[in-house]
C-alpha cells in the first residue's frame, strides 16, 4: 500500500507568499541568513526549508532535477508532483530548479543551465541543503552588499569557492544558489564575488 502524501502549506496562498518574500530578500541580500522556520514535513531526505522554497517557487511549467539521494527518496517525487505539478527531469542540464540533498557532492556548477547573454534568465537556480550557514569563511562583494559581508555554508565540495568565482565570471550567465539549512536560508546570486578568507 502506498504511503499517503504529506500535506503541504496549511494556508497555501499566505504561506507561499511569505516564503516567496524570504527567497527574494535572500537573493537581494547575498550572504544574509533569513529565518524560515520548518512548516512542512516532507519525505526524507527533502528538508522542510527546501520543500517550502519549491512549493513557493515552482509550478507545472517548472522543470526540476533531484540529486540521487532525493530521486531515490521514497515519496519525494510524488510529494513535489502533487503539491507543485512540477515536471521532474532526468538531466541536471534541463532543470530550472535543481535540488541537492548531498551538497558535498553537488555536480559542477557549470553543468547546470547557464542561460545566454540574450536570455540570462533561462539559467538554473540551485537549492543546496546544508547543515550550516556561517558568518565567516568567504568574503562576499557585489550588488545588495554594502561594502562586504562574511559568509559560508557547508558541507560543500572543497573547490566550491573556486567554482563560485567561475560562476561569477560567466555573469550575466551562470547559476543562482540558495542554501537551505534546518531553519534558515541564504543566497549566493551569480552577481556576487566570492573570496576565500585565510
Amino acid at each position: 500500500m502506498q504511503s499517503p502524501i504529506p500535506p503541504g502549506f496549511r494556508n497555501a496562498v499566505a504561506e507561499a507568499q511569505t516564503v516567496f518574500r524570504v527567497a527574494m530578500n535572500a537573493m537581494a541580500r547575498p550572504g544574509r541568513q533569513l529565518p524560515l522556520p520548518p512548516s512542512l514535513a516532507p519525505p526524507p531526505p527533502l528538508a522542510s526549508t527546501a520543500a517550502a522554497l519549491l512549493l513557493a517557487l515552482c509550478d507545472f511549467e517548472t522543470p526540476v532535477w533531484l540529486d540521487p539521494p532525493l530521486a531515490d527518496g521514497r515519496g519525494v517525487a510524488e510529494f513535489l508532483r502533487f503539491h507543485t505539478g512540477a515536471r521532474l527531469v532526468q538531466s541536471a542540464s534541463d532543470a530550472v530548479f535543481a535540488v541537492i540533498a548531498d551538497a558535498a557532492r553537488v555536480p559542477p556548477l557549470a553543468s547546470f543551465q547557464q542561460g545566454t547573454p540574450e536570455y540570462p534568465d533561462r539559467s538554473a537556480t540551485l537549492i543546496l541543503q546544508v547543515d550550516e550557514l556561517r558568518e565567516f569563511g568567504w568574503r562576499l562583494e557585489g550588488p545588495g552588499i554594502p561594502g562586504h559581508t562574511l559568509f559560508s555554508a557547508g558541507p560543500l565540495p572543497p573547490d566550491f569557492p573556486a567554482q563560485a568565482r567561475g560562476n561569477r565570471g560567466r555573469f550575466p550567465c551562470g547559476v543562482d544558489i540558495m542554501f537551505a539549512a534546518s531553519d534558515a536560508v541564504a543566497a549566493l546570486p551569480r552577481s556576487t564575488r566570492v573570496t576565500e578568507m585565510g
